[in-house]
């Protein structure tokens, strides 16, 4: 199995961005495969998203919910969605995390609308 198939195996997943100084911001988050890439799906406005927007280097490391990784962090390239491939994102975590991941999306829906969160394509390597 590659790198890509095992993270997008795992429940979850350490994103790791970082802030002007350097400085690493890890954030434990639910992931899917989507193509080539891993994709995960955030609040719009949150302190990753704008991190992401300013320098699109991360990495991802296998983790626990907690957020406490059990494998190696892996180089990766983020890129931020458009509101297409958001929903195509939606649907791929509803099929993976089945009705937890229905009920998070839903709610989700209702408290900040179809505006409120975007998906997140990591490129390992």
């Amino acid at each position: 199995m590659t790198d890509l198939d095992d993270l997008a195996a795992e429940k979850y997943v350490l994103l790791t961005t970082f802030r002007r100084d350097g400085r690493a911001v890890p954030t434990p988050v639910w992931a899917v495969r989507d193509g080539d890439a891993l994709a995960i799906w955030t609040v719009a406005d949150s302190g990753k998203v704008k991190r992401i927007r300013r320098e699109p280097t991360v990495t991802v490391a296998p983790c626990d919910v907690r957020g406490r990784p059990h494998g190696p962090a892996i180089k990766g390239y983020a890129t931020l969605c458009p509101p297409a491939e958001t929903r195509r994102i939606r649907s791929l975590l509803k099929q993976k995390y089945r009705l937890l991941g229905r009920l998070t999306l839903l709610g989700s829906r209702l408290r900040r609308g179809e505006q409120g969160t975007v998906g997140v394509r990591v490129t390992l390597g």
